[in-house]
């Protein structure tokens, strides 16, 4: 199984006490993997401020 499915099952587990039935395995793995898409540019952008903090300590 899959960091993505694993994370679709655990989405709809959550989501099912709320009364959110509705939504599909496929729905729940494009939720998942834009979760991983959103923190993967998340992770960027922090890197790329560190990057940009050092070069200023730097100067």
């Amino acid at each position: 199984m899959s960091v993505k499915a694993i994370v679709a099952k655990i989405l709809r587990d959550e989501l099912t006490p709320l009364g959110i039935r509705s939504l599909t395995v496929q729905e729940s793995e494009r939720i998942a993997a834009h979760i991983f898409e959103r923190i993967i540019d998340l992770e960027l952008e922090l890197e790329a401020r560190d990057f940009a903090s050092m070069s200023r300590d730097r100067d």
